[in-house]
């Protein structure tokens, strides 16, 4: 595996992010056509096709959308026990969850500096990791 910076950390699944959502896109354009040029005899199983494609939509958004908000939850938690056996104390409540994320990336020796610089200086998550000079790699995230 290559070592991962903030250049590449970014993480794609090809056929999740580009194949299924332009395909549910698709679906969702050409059941509105369909619908468009129905008859009265098929009017309402094309109407059908619509509702089925607004549902593989929500689908599709929501299962990425409840991933990512457990993994917020398992971040938050693991890195402030990180900062809480680092320096004894939990992380500042100004924090917030953007920051945080960043905040996993930075080694143990630049988390509790930079956990401190996030909230003084409010950075944003990119400047954070941006700011991380020790990188610590995180493979196994949703």
């Amino acid at each position: 595996m290559s070592e991962q910076n903030f250049a590449n950390h970014t993480r794609f699944v090809p056929l999740y992010h580009f194949i299924t959502g332009t395909a549910v896109i698709a679906i969702l354009g050409g059941s509105v056509v369909n619908l468009i040029h129905a008859d009265a005899a098929t009017h309402y199983s094309a109407a059908l096709l619509v509702l089925i494609s607004l549902v593989l939509i929500s689908l599709f958004w929501y299962a990425r959308v409840f991933a990512l908000r457990a993994q917020d939850r398992a971040i938050r938690a693991e890195e402030n026990f990180r900062h809480f056996i680092l320096t004894g104390k939990p992380f500042d409540n100004k924090l917030r969850m953007g920051q945080i994320i960043g905040l996993r990336f930075a080694s143990d020796e630049e988390m509790p500096a930079l956990a401190k610089r996030a909230v003084d200086e409010n950075l944003t998550q990119k400047q954070i990791k941006e700011a991380t000079k020790n990188w610590r790699a995180d493979h196994h995230r949703a």
